[in-house]
């Protein structure tokens, strides 16, 4: 495990003692598995940051806790890191707790967790459940910053929530749905990935009430809890298709498009109007197939930049202007407006 980091720099970022991770680099034993691991995600998280790891300025450790699909974790890590020389000449260190399920007992003990080892914030992405907000509220009445990061836990008392106008952005799909679906006959599948996370809940209300006033005979089904999986996904699209032949457009809150279409795809029906949120590597790549018609994108970096100066704001570390309160603009992405991708990411086409 060679690297050129001190010992101590490892060990805050991993939030272990110095006397674990001496053990863990020179193979002494004694150490569990599971530490290990966070042993060598600390050496490869400071060598992705590196660059903007330096003596001077102000260094703030913020832990990035989120409850996603893979595909949108990595998005939001490589969000944040292109970020992080932007922020200069502050230093922001960042630890990530990324999971694809779990309960929130689960979730709730790595938060409670990330506050007794010590942090100067968290960015979290989590479903608005009692036990989420509650350790949520207690790592605020710790003095920890909390920022919400396209979901919101408005009960917790979180400093401030980083995303988009989710009501807004369920209506604009309802309009796009309407305009390309027309007059032809067929109902509309909404899915979520889960019930409990309130930006998916805000969009399927905006969908839902925008859809109906335009076009009230127009009929809605909606599949959800496959928490945005693809292998769920797919059998819940497939049973909802088979018990309604009439189902033509979709509008995805949650995820697992790849998998949605090779429902469609298994069952030889057409999906003649598909809007989708976020671009990902899978909706990118079948936004150029042709295969989506739309995606509501919001600009990950900027979500991500703006989250680390709340925290820094929380602080005192930057004054009240400096983090805007109004939520991310809504873009509207086709194959022909993609926007360009990081510096130096590396891009799938097919």
């Amino acid at each position: 495990m060679g690297h050129p980091f001190p010992i101590r720099e490892i060990a805050r970022q991993a939030g272990l003692s110095e006397a674990t991770v001496d053990r863990v680099l020179n193979n002494r034993g004694g150490v569990r598995e599971s530490t290990v691991r966070e042993v060598r995600q600390a050496v490869t998280d400071l060598h992705r940051q590196r660059t903007q790891v330096r003596i001077g300025g102000r260094t703030f450790m913020v832990d990035i806790v989120m409850q996603a699909p893979e595909r949108f974790s990595s998005a939001v890590r490589t969000a944040l890191e292109a970020e992080l020389p932007t922020l200069r000449p502050a230093v922001v260190r960042s630890r990530f707790h990324f999971r694809e399920t779990g309960s929130p007992a689960e979730l709730a003990d790595t938060l409670d967790r990330i506050g007794r080892r010590g942090t100067q914030g968290v960015v979290l992405k989590a479903p608005d459940v009692p036990e989420v907000t509650s350790a949520a509220g207690r790592l605020i009445a710790a003095g920890i910053p909390v920022v919400t990061l396209v979901t919101d836990l408005p009960g917790s008392g979180r400093h401030a929530y980083v995303g988009m106008d989710d009501r807004a952005a369920g209506a604009t799909a309802a309009y796009l749905v309407g305009q390309w679906l027309g007059d032809r006959p067929g109902a509309v599948l909404t899915t979520l990935s889960r019930s409990f996370y309130r930006n998916e809940e805000e969009r399927e209300m905006g969908f839902r009430s925008a859809l109906r006033a335009a076009l009230p005979r127009r009929r809605m089904v909606e599949v959800t809890d496959a928490d945005g999986l693809d292998a769920s996904q797919y059998a819940l699209v497939l049973a909802a298709l088979e018990r309604d032949p009439e189902i033509r457009a979709v509008y995805s809150i949650g995820g697992g498009n790849a998998a949605t279409l090779a429902a469609f795809a298994a069952l030889g029906r057409e999906c003649a109007v598909f809007v989708a949120h976020d671009l990902d590597e899978d909706n990118t790549r079948l936004l150029h197939e042709r295969r989506l018609s739309a995606v509501l994108h919001h600009d990950l970096r900027q979500d991500m930049r703006r989250a680390c100066r709340a925290v820094m704001r929380a602080h005192g570390a930057l004054p009240e202007s400096a983090v805007p309160a109004w939520p991310s603009p809504i873009q509207v992405v086709t194959p022909f407006n993609m926007p360009l991708p990081p510096e130096g990411a590396v891009t799938r086409r097919p």
